[in-house]
């Protein structure tokens, strides 16, 4: 089955959708370093480079695709961000939509924030992406998933909006055969080994500092109590959300020793310290805390692990944490699959229609 990926970034999506049985025909991609990066690792695939809106042309006499996929840049919707309705990434849904236009695809898949798909300010955004499809023959449905349902190591919510041809639809009920248990954190990186190792090489040096005015919650992996917005991570749970801001103090944090030896979790006892009260003063942060690795980030978006990254650290950290994690997109991608062959099957069992003749 042939696909086209727009807003390509990295290729996470991607790896995904091949996975699910998709051959990736054509790719489009702004970003300079992600598009070095998806050529690394795609090289079968015709990459168009720069703003998709100026290459539009490109799409109009593309024929037989059987899905277009991507998630259009989400700033403009995300919580992490303004959530500026008006930032003009968030016009770029309407440029995906464009292509969809131009292509006309058995299917689509659109993906974005969370944002977008539940709160009240973007309803009107979400009844014209699903106005514009309807006028094109396509059934749209709103799909809410979390990455960490379908065994990614990372709690990371998301809204798919998929378009099916001929009054198919999708509901949640077809991904439940998906469904699978998220490793934990120690399974899914431990076997890389501690951060500057030969198989784990790539340190990352943001500085791990206690905060002066810590904000507590709960659980000792959340709240704000290191500087930075850079949480820790409990190598026993999934990840919290990976943002595309890693690299320096908004980089979670791991605790070594308890990740490789099992010991006491140092975030735990602190964490308790502050809950009862007690003065920190005196509190040094132990050498065993440090900050994530591009590596470990990589594993936790369920990117192969033979995946080639390119650019700074900083800049291969945003590529992984703008990425759809893999194997939530080959979930997607399998669905979607499915409906195409069922249709497909269904319109060659059909009976030949019966002609009438006149003598």
């Amino acid at each position: 089955m042939k696909a086209i990926s727009l807003f390509s970034g990295a290729g996470g999506m991607d790896v995904g959708m091949i996975s699910a049985g998709f051959s990736v025909q054509i790719a489009n991609e702004i970003d300079s370093v992600a598009c070095k990066t998806y050529i690394q690792n795609h090289k079968n695939t015709i990459l168009i480079e720069g703003d998709l809106d100026k290459n539009l042309d490109y799409f109009n006499d593309i024929t037989g695709i059987d899905l277009v996929f991507g998630g259009p840049p989400c700033q403009g919707f995300s919580v992490a961000g303004k959530m500026d309705v008006h930032d003009p990434r968030s016009k770029l849904v309407f440029s995906f939509l464009e292509v969809i236009k131009r292509v006309m695809p058995q299917a689509f898949v659109m993906e974005n924030v969370k944002a977008l798909g539940s709160l009240e300010k973007f309803s009107h955004i979400r009844q014209e992406i699903i106005k514009l499809a309807s006028e094109m023959g396509y059934r749209v449905s709103l799909i809410h998933l979390n990455a960490k349902d379908f065994g990614v190591p990372q709690s990371r919510e998301r809204i798919f909006f998929i378009g099916l041809k001929d009054n198919l639809t999708v509901s949640l009920e077809d991904f439940k055969e998906y469904f699978k248990e998220a490793p934990t954190i120690r399974e899914a990186i431990s076997h890389l080994g501690k951060a500057g190792s030969a198989t784990n090489p790539h340190i990352t040096n943001a500085k791990i500092t206690l905060a002066k005015n810590p904000i507590l919650r709960k659980s000792p992996y959340a709240g704000m109590m290191f500087n930075g917005q850079g949480r820790p991570l409990n190598p026993d749970s999934w990840s919290s959300t990976l943002p595309a801001s890693m690299g320096g103090n908004r980089t979670p944090i791991i605790d070594e020793n308890h990740l490789y030896h099992f010991d006491q979790s140092w975030v735990e006892k602190y964490h308790e310290l502050l809950i009862n009260g007690q003065c920190n003063s005196n509190v040094v942060v132990p050498n065993s805390l440090r900050r994530l690795t591009v590596d470990e980030a990589k594993i936790i978006q369920t990117f192969p692990e033979t995946y080639k990254f390119c650019g700074t650290q900083s800049k291969i950290f945003t590529q992984i944490g703008n990425a759809v994690p893999c194997k939530l997109a080959e979930v997607v991608g399998l669905v979607i699959k499915a409906k195409i062959i069922h249709k497909k099957s269904k319109a060659k069992e059909a009976p030949p229609m019966q002609g009438s003749f006149i003598f």
